[in-house]
């Protein structure tokens, strides 16, 4: 069994291999019960804070996952590793043909995991139905602002009406919650936000809003110019009256807010701090890229490729025993804030949400 791991730091090396059954567990402690799988780095948007105008050099065909070797490490994932929880991302998934035929293979799976989506919410109007007839649980749906000029100048594209009417098919489809996900624009977000959360509020949707991250494929980031948390429930605070939910968080990375209208609760806001109050100690993550890498963190900067793996002739037990050495090297935290702190080099839209 080769495991490709690259520029792994030696503090971060395991001094004893990985337990060969039970949880996907790593060094820590921490539990991975949930797994990201990005089927694409194909994208319909070009969001500023995400990727250049002009696209990114896509994976060749031939280097992503075909559906049979995506579905039998789906397999590995959720009868011999415990996963309990699958999340399809992209890029975009929705540009991909056989995106219900995975879902429903997935949820033919047993245990049966909780099967969920994140979409920019494109061409979602015309498959929110059938992929709920396939097996989808919940839909979470990127939407940064409800104001169309503003959506059309962070995501290059006119594609504002098609994102509302894809949200409000999710949830005539019985995608509930429907989950709206935003970034907030440095300049104007402060503004979209209040307007984003009373539209949330009318439609019945959920607003998660999300810190930005150095996952750009520019690597512009700046920590100065993005909106914290704090200053986020700061400028909502103003227009709502806003208490913490009393139910445990437990794992989830949204730090879920009652909003109150005349003394009763009208809804929920989450506020994903990964960068200001990063919540790694919780993490029950682990992530599957399109081109069947195994990545423990969002921000690792080895992978562990399952595809050559899969492709030599592996066996079952040979993918489980890669994934969970590749867990089991998990760092404490992402290390945003360490002074040494490197950008991957693949950007969010080539790892999954």
């Amino acid at each position: 069994m080769t495991v490709v791991a690259l520029g792994v730091p030696s503090v971060h090396r395991p001094q004893s291999p990985a337990p060969e059954e039970g949880p996907l567990v790593d060094t820590f402690g921490r539990v991975a019960t949930d797994l990201r799988v990005s089927l694409t780095d194909l994208c319909n948007l070009r969001c500023t804070y995400c990727m250049p105008a002009e696209g990114l050099d896509w994976l060749p065909s031939d280097e992503k996952l075909n559906p049979d070797e995506l579905i039998r490490l789906l397999g590995v994932a959720v009868t011999r590793l415990g996963i309990t929880s699958v999340r399809f991302t992209g890029g975009e998934p929705l540009v991909v043909p056989h995106l219900e035929d995975v879902v429903a293979a997935t949820a033919a799976l047993r245990p049966r995991p909780e099967i969920t989506l994140t979409t920019n919410g494109v061409g979602l109007a015309k498959r929110a139905a059938g992929l709920k007839r396939a097996g989808l649980d919940r839909i979470n749906v990127s939407l940064d602002t409800v104001d169309p000029a503003r959506f059309a100048a962070i995501t290059r594209r006119d594609r504002f009406t098609e994102v509302v009417a894809g949200l409000r098919a999710a949830k005539e489809a019985g995608l509930d919650p429907v989950k709206v996900n935003a970034v907030l624009d440095p300049v104007s977000g402060l503004d979209d936000v209040v307007s984003l959360l009373r539209f949330c509020l009318e439609h019945g949707y959920q607003l998660r809003v999300i810190e930005q991250m150095p996952l750009d494929a520019g690597h512009s980031w700046e920590r100065e110019r993005a909106l914290s948390a704090d200053v986020i429930l700061s400028a909502l605070r103003r227009h709502f009256t806003l208490t913490p939910d009393p139910r445990p968080r437990g794992s989830a990375p949204a730090q879920l807010w009652q909003v109150h209208d005349d003394g009763h609760v009208t809804g929920h806001i989450g506020i994903i701090a990964s960068v200001s109050d990063a919540f790694c100690s919780t993490c029950d993550r682990s992530r599957l890229t399109a081109d069947g890498q195994v990545r423990n963190c969002l921000f690792a900067r080895d992978e562990t490729d399952l595809r050559a793996l899969l492709r030599s002739g592996a066996d079952d037990a040979a993918l489980e025993d890669a994934w969970r050495a590749a867990m089991w090297a998990k760092a404490a935290g992402h290390g945003i804030n360490d002074p040494g702190f490197v950008q991957p080099d693949r950007p969010m839209s080539a790892i999954g949400g």
